[in-house]
């Protein structure tokens, strides 16, 4: 199962509680006040998990609580810390917080007035989601000249709590975009070591595939398959909003047409509707540097229709065959330029 999308309860731990406490010992008159403090509630701590690509271990707990923090002793012992969570997250992942108040917490609140909270981006990077409550202040530190013998006592805090979407966007250099069965699982299966499911019925890739490319030298390019999108995606047909939303990252996009008309639709006519969905999605995303891909080009009728698109258009074609490995060589080199 991949999960790219979850809605998580979270609620930090509550500051434990001051002690009111006197210090009763032989030989020691007056002792005067010893309460403690309470201890700090747990925070709930994001961390980004490179080797994590969705959140499956999320979709079946998605209540987060931490541990409340202990009351403070007396002899001035101050109380436990409580326990903070860490939830991993994989890179690419964006919080939303959702607008809840405390008395309607479990209730599950409505998600038009989402707000960008983070942005988790880099391997092993850390945020505190929500802060554990402050513990509160024993006697002891109410004592004044005036006042040798406090009750007084401050409770703890409480902790951050809030409804929180998380939402994987994946991240890559170079985005897969096509119509289904154009062959972009072929594609970067036979760039890079990810093994893809390959079939010849539509929509055999369900969920975005990484792989890396090895490039000349050192060098690596990252490369997502995303799955195949359909027209009427920018309106959430099909999967849409869920597809298009893995390209968002994508440093460039590479259109692959099925040149050879396989599915009986015409290159020209997969390309131009790819165009409109992505601009319909996103208006930035149609300025994004983009090549097209004519896969496919094995078959004989895929001359004939390379023709009519150079015809009609003026941009950067590499004609490959994915499943014979044909061209890859010219179009790593192009993919190059782009890192």
């Amino acid at each position: 199962m991949f999960v790219d999308r979850v809605r998580i309860w979270a609620r930090a731990g509550k500051g434990g509680d001051g002690c009111t406490s006197f210090r009763r010992e032989k030989y020691v008159p007056m002792g005067g006040p010893d309460g403690g403090d309470g201890g700090k509630g747990g925070d709930i701590i994001l961390r980004v998990n490179p080797h994590m690509n969705n959140m499956t271990h999320l979709k079946y707990h998605p209540h987060q609580f931490a541990e409340n923090g202990k009351p403070g002793k007396g002899w001035k012992r101050s109380g436990k810390g409580g326990k903070s969570i860490t939830i991993d997250v994989p890179p690419g992942t964006v919080i939303y917080e959702l607008e809840v108040e405390e008395e309607n917490f479990e209730r599950a609140a409505d998600e038009e007035g989402m707000i960008l909270v983070h942005d988790l981006v880099e391997d092993e990077q850390k945020v505190v989601l929500c802060a554990g409550g402050k513990g509160g202040l024993g006697n002891q530190n109410f004592k004044s000249s005036t006042n040798q013998a406090p009750t007084k006592v401050t409770r703890g805090k409480l902790g951050e709590f809030g409804q929180y979407v998380f939402e994987l966007k994946s991240i890559a250099d170079v985005g897969l975009v096509g119509f289904p069965n154009a062959g972009k699982s072929s594609l970067i299966g036979a760039l890079s070591a990810a093994k893809p499911k390959v079939a010849s019925y539509p929509f055999t890739t369900l969920r975005p595939i990484v792989g890396v490319i090895d490039l000349n030298g050192y060098e690596r390019l990252v490369m997502a398959d995303i799955p195949g999108l359909i027209e009427g995606a920018h309106e959430g047909v099909g999967l849409g909003h869920d597809f298009l939303k893995h390209i968002e990252r994508c440093r460039v996009l590479a259109m692959v047409l099925d040149m050879a008309g396989t599915e009986g639709r015409h290159p020209v006519d997969d390309f131009m509707k790819l165009r409109q969905e992505i601009s319909l999605y996103d208006e930035e995303l149609k300025q994004r540097p983009f090549i097209v891909v004519a896969n496919k080009m094995d078959l004989p009728e895929a001359e004939e229709n390379l023709e009519t698109f150079k015809s009609r258009f003026d941009h950067d074609v590499i004609g490959i065959s994915a499943k014979q490995e044909q061209g890859l060589k010219d179009l790593k080199k192009k993919l190059a330029t782009y890192k």
